[in-house]
């Protein structure tokens, strides 16, 4: 009697613990365990849901499934908190500083081109979301840690700082913001933590933005399109050169993987390169892309002879 009344008192103790730290106790587990196969093909659903969203409660999903109401509920999902701010969100809450921005907000400058021609210099990232339908994507210009000189390649480039209170960690990155036709900037960012350090980025991006010129200028197509740059030109920054050769149509992007993200925002197809230099500085190499496709604007040319 002893014993049972023992285990009696486990099994209660069981189940405050799981109460008291929101686990499940042994009871809702089996019901789960009855229903695995519909509560997989519930997640399932919810992780599809998740590309399109931030974050997704998982356990709400469980619960509904468990209870027989999953037909009834739809997933629920909820937005993350340090997501990346949508277009429209940005605009409903501005509220313009500068005379351009005002301008801008007023739909008296319905063009970005009037401002870049006109070389005014852009102080609100939200001039830029309401003339232009940008894009956004971050370069691999760090390396996560491991054995024999790291890893996997990612958006992130953490250094380290010796203080009296220890080490203090920064994370940089860079940003390539974007429309695909003839609009394209970069930035860099530096934070304490990842997410400011994107959000930093993408606005001096977005403030960089310049107009690129593109047409077919290949001597082997004769298409009207504009799918490449209209003529040989060569970017440098720190040791790094980058030269863009126009390519006729069906070519692809000849050129290093993190070139092709700068190129895709700036609405360029076809393109051969050559570089030069210190080619694994991320940082440089980008620049150096940028700063060729500024001098097509500029009708800067590479003199070939």
């Amino acid at each position: 009697m002893k014993e049972k009344s023992k285990k009696k008192q486990e099994f209660e103790d069981v189940k405050k613990t799981a109460k008291a730290h929101g686990t499940l106790d042994e009871e809702h587990a089996g019901k789960i365990a009855e229903k695995a196969e519909e509560v997989t093909e519930k997640m399932i659903e919810a992780e599809e849901a998740k590309k399109e969203e931030d974050s997704i409660d998982s356990l709400k999903v469980i619960e509904a499934v468990v209870e027989g109401k999953a037909e009834k509920i739809p997933i629920k999902v909820e937005r993350g908190m340090f997501r990346e701010k949508s277009r429209e969100e940005i605009l409903s809450g501005w509220e313009p500083k500068t005379k351009l921005g005002k301008d801008v907000k007023n739909d008296k400058i319905k063009n970005i081109d009037e401002i870049l021609d006109s070389k005014k210099k852009i102080l609100e990232e939200q001039i830029v979301d309401k003339l232009l339908n940008l894009r956004s994507d971050l370069a691999l210009i760090g390396q996560a840690k491991g054995k024999f000189g790291g890893g996997k390649r990612r958006a992130w480039r953490q250094t380290q700082k010796k203080t009296q209170e220890g080490n203090i960690p920064t994370f940089s990155t860079m940003a390539i913001v974007g429309d695909g036709d003839g609009h394209v900037g970069i930035g860099g960012g530096e934070a304490k933590e990842t997410l400011p350090a994107r959000d930093k980025a993408i606005r001096k991006a977005k403030l960089s933005i310049i107009k690129i010129k593109r047409s077919c200028s290949s001597f082997d197509c004769g298409c009207n399109e504009k799918h490449t740059v209209p003529f040989k030109v060569m970017g440098k920054s720190g040791s790094v050169r980058v030269i863009l050769i126009p390519a006729p149509q069906g070519t692809g992007l000849v050129v290093a993987r993190e070139l092709k993200k700068v190129l895709v925002l700036a609405g360029i197809k076809d393109i051969y390169s050559k570089t030069f230099g210190r080619q694994r500085t991320t940082f440089n190499l980008i620049k150096a892309c940028f700063d060729a496709l500024k001098k097509t604007n500029l009708d800067i040319r590479l003199n070939t002879k």
